[in-house]
């Protein structure tokens, strides 16, 4: 049975700000110049969208509507390097991310998927979140905690974007939920789904040394002395965190590298984007190009013309009479069933 058959059903209930009871394709736009730089202030004649080669009549969406973002992060036992370089992004998240009017919640997944913060627009509360996150557990559940996310933006309100970012490898490790059914509720939600993804094995040697001192629960630390005389931070080193490392894991990682890869299955479906980090600085970065990205898209839908069930539609977005400018868009979607 064709992957595109059983993956994916389409339609707009999600979107309610689009004000349509027929279904709609939902096509998060950007357009950049030869430079690479966002091209503002285009109008609907401008662009031209075409389903299957067909051009399509296209509608803009001039509002501004505020972003609900789930962050989702991996913290299997492999994690602990990538969690350390999240303790200090939360206001990236809340005023790069989801800005104005925005709200963001944290959630995690290894063998469980765990919600530390529900929709807030606090800053404070999305990096207190993100600095309490610990290593647990050898699986890393990616389609349960894309599942859970949905769970969370279906009971939101309307005239709200929904976006994911998972902080995550590629490929997941033992969910319960299968991807027909998970990519088949993002579609339905009209979900932009952005991932930033890192190397495992790399991760472990761009941290700096710890010490015992680290390793206590934040509420304990001693950030510093707060007298002559009284308790001092415990300087005594602890061995790099290397995560599993053995040969049985890297045998168990090379298997995997032969399932889906669902970072790049989820971003160009949705319209989203995978981006790469080794070192904190990297991750911060992709966090302000994600950021950028989503506050500089053109919003178009329309209507599809039906055709056979369960069959893909590609679709791309061009520029009217300047060959120069690029448009990036969702892949495609899937035809009714």
């Amino acid at each position: 049975m064709r992957l595109a058959a059983a993956i994916v059903v389409l339609t707009s209930t999600g979107w309610a700000q689009f004000k349509s009871f027929v279904p709609l394709v939902v096509a998060p736009t950007t357009v950049t110049d030869s430079k690479g730089h966002y091209v503002d202030g285009l109008t609907p004649e401008d662009l031209i969208l075409y389903d299957n080669s067909v051009p399509q009549a296209i509608r803009m969406d001039w509002m501004t509507y505020p972003i609900d973002l789930v962050v989702a992060v991996q913290t299997s036992s492999n994690s602990g390097a990538v969690i350390d370089k999240l303790g200090g992004s939360g206001i990236l998240f809340t005023q790069l991310l989801a800005a104005d009017a925005g709200e963001t919640a944290v959630i995690s997944f290894s063998d469980e998927v765990k919600v530390h913060q529900d929709f807030t627009g606090d800053p404070d509360s999305v990096i207190h979140a993100l600095r309490m996150l610990r290593k647990e557990g050898g699986n890393a559940h990616m389609l349960d905690a894309l599942g859970q996310a949905l769970f969370m933006l279906e009971r939101r309100p309307p005239g709200r974007r929904r976006i994911i970012l998972m902080i995550a490898e590629k490929h997941d490790r033992s969910s319960k939920a299968p991807l027909p059914e998970v990519m088949e509720r993002v579609e339905r939600l009209n979900a932009a789904v952005y991932w930033l993804t890192y190397s495992p094995f790399l991760e472990p040697f761009t941290v700096k040394a710890k010490t015992a001192e680290d390793l206590k629960p934040e509420a304990e630390r001693i950030k510093m002395p707060a007298c002559a005389w009284c308790p001092r931070p415990d300087d005594t080193p602890v061995p790099p965190d290397l995560g599993p490392g053995n040969i049985i894991y890297a045998l168990g990682e090379l298997m995997r590298l032969h399932q889906p890869d669902l970072s790049s299955l989820f971003t160009k479906t949705t319209g989203g984007r995978t981006l790469s980090f080794l070192k904190k600085n990297a991750l911060e970065q992709a966090i302000q190009l994600v950021g950028e990205e989503v506050h500089r898209q053109y919003i178009l839908s329309f209507e599809p013309k039906g055709g056979e069930p369960g069959k893909f539609h590609a679709i791309r977005v061009a520029v009217k009479n300047q060959p120069e400018l690029q448009a990036k868009t969702r892949e495609g979607y899937w035809a009714l069933q």
